[in-house]
C-alpha cells in the first residue's frame, strides 16, 4: 500500500494548527514554509481539509486555515478520507472467474477468500486510524520532543499565527497540555 504524500502534509499541516485551536490559525505560505513544501501543493491539502470540514479557510489579508473542531475529535482517518478518499484499497475482479479452470459464477456466492482476506485487514487498518486523533499526535509530539525544540516551535507559531474570524476567545494562547 502506497499512501499519497498529500495526507502526510496534511496530518502535519492540521498538527501544526492543534495547538493554536480555537484562537488562531495560520496562513497558506507559514503552514508550506514550516516543513519545507510547495505552497500550491499545501494548498491542494488545504483546500481538501476544508472540503472536509477538518479545517476552517478565512480569506482575505489577514486569512488562513485553523482547525474546525477540537484536536480530539479529528481522527487520522477522517485526513486520509479527505485526501485520498475512502474507496477500499483493494478491488476484487473475480478473476477467479478467468482462465482454464475458472470457476462458475453461480460458484461464487461466496466472497472471494483473498478479497475478503484483503478487507478484513483494511478494516483493522481504518480502525486503528479512526482511534488515532490528532490530541493523540500532540501527546506523542510533547513527549517525544525536547523542550527546547517545543519551545523553538511554539516560538515560530507565535510569529505567525494569525486571529481568524470564528469561534474567537478572549483568553490569551495557551499551548494545550501534553
Amino acid at each position: 500500500m502506497r499512501m499519497n504524500q498529500g495526507v502526510e502534509w496534511a496530518v502535519h499541516g492540521c498538527t501544526l494548527l492543534a495547538p493554536l485551536w480555537p484562537e488562531r490559525g495560520l496562513n497558506l505560505a507559514a503552514l508550506a514554509s514550516f516543513h519545507g513544501v510547495p505552497g500550491p501543493y499545501m494548498a491542494k491539502q488545504m483546500q481538501l481539509l476544508s472540503k472536509a470540514e477538518i479545517v476552517f479557510t478565512s480569506r482575505g489579508k489577514s486569512g488562513g486555515y485553523r482547525l474546525a473542531r477540537a484536536p480530539s475529535e479529528i481522527s487520522l482517518w477522517e485526513i486520509v478520507c479527505a485526501v485520498d478518499g475512502s474507496t477500499p484499497m483493494f478491488r476484487c475482479t473475480e478473476i477467479r472467474q478467468n482462465g482454464p479452470c475458472a470457476n462458475r459464477r453461480e460458484d461464487c456466492r461466496a466472497a472471494c477468500p483473498i478479497a475478503a482476506a484483503f478487507a478484513q485487514a483494511e478494516q483493522a487498518y481504518r480502525s486503528a486510524l479512526v482511534g488515532i486523533s490528532l490530541a493523540d499526535i500532540l501527546t506523542q509530539v510533547g513527549t517525544n520532543a525536547t523542550p527546547a525544540h517545543l519551545a523553538q516551535v511554539m516560538g515560530w507559531i507565535g510569529g505567525n499565527m494569525t486571529a481568524l474570524p470564528g469561534r474567537q476567545s478572549a483568553e490569551p494562547l495557551r499551548p494545550q497540555a501534553t
